[in-house]
């Protein structure tokens, strides 16, 4: 078990010692049991999240369509020595949100932390996209995540403190072909998330967004295009990994970054450096 400075919460997630092999300083971001919801966490770059703030001793709750990948990631997280629960919510229905937020707090407490992962990425050709499949997307990448912080919001306002981390796209910047309809939807989750930050800055809870590049997803795998060919024309020859997202959430959903809010870390290996 490692020791925290400045936490008597006990955790038997095993993290990494110092630079100098001390064990003090491995947990100055413990979140000390803080409650925190990471939608479409059944899988790829929502289930590295949702573990990562379960090594930062958050307890999680696990929202995801897909019932069965968000129990397997509770259980990850269980078997682990963390705290987890699994709730099949479908994160675009108002109901099912509201019904969802009602069983998180009534099992693990009222919401600190909100990561806002789940979505859905099509390759359609802008001339083949109809109206439904446009809603569809815009409901679940943009309408989900503003009733999501809706519901819970009130709770961090009331808690002075909170973390809302929006996970959103490179390809706002740099365009991304044949997907005009996620990146409308990423784009305007971009500019929710700033209005946002700007509205309740004094408020105590911060808005963020991490915008990751190509991680090695099962979403990225079902994508027409050859992977790791495309790996080598990125700056780092490489695809990213779930957890480098995992890692920059966790940094957003400390108290280490309490002064940061409106802001893009963009997790992409370089692949786009312009400006946000």
């Amino acid at each position: 078990m490692l020791d925290r400075v400045g936490s008597d919460v006990d955790h038997p997630f095993k993290r990494r010692n110092g630079r100098h092999g001390r064990k003090d300083f491995s947990m100055t971001r413990s979140l000390n049991g803080k409650v925190a919801v990471v939608t479409g966490a059944g899988s790829g770059i929502g289930r590295a999240i949702a573990i990562r703030l379960a090594e930062d001793t958050a307890k999680i709750a696990i929202w995801d369509i897909n019932a069965e990948g968000a129990a397997e990631t509770a259980q990850m997280i269980e078997d682990a020595g963390g705290t987890a629960i699994a709730i099949a919510a479908d994160c675009s229905d108002k109901v099912a949100i509201h019904a969802a937020a009602e069983e998180t707090r009534a099992t693990l407490g009222p919401v600190a932390i909100l990561v806002n992962n789940a979505g859905i990425a099509p390759f359609t050709p802008f001339m083949e996209i109809d109206d439904d499949l446009f809603d569809k997307v815009i409901h679940i990448n943009l309408r989900g995540p503003y009733l999501l912080t809706k519901e819970v919001l009130p709770d961090m306002l009331a808690a002075q403190w909170g973390r809302v981390i929006n996970i959103t796209s490179s390809s706002v910047q740099s365009g991304s072909f044949a997907q005009g309809h996620y990146v409308s939807s990423k784009g305007g989750l971009m500019g929710m998330t700033k209005a946002l930050a700007l509205e309740f800055a004094a408020s105590g809870v911060t808005f963020n967004m991490v915008p990751p590049g190509f991680i090695d997803t099962p979403m990225l795998r079902a994508a027409p295009i050859d992977v790791d060919a495309f790996a080598q024309t990125l700056p780092m020859k490489r695809v990213g990994k779930p957890e480098d997202i995992a890692a920059a959430c966790a940094y957003l959903a400390s108290e280490e970054a309490s002064y940061i809010t409106g802001q893009t870390i963009s997790t992409n290996g370089g692949r786009y450096m312009g400006s946000h």
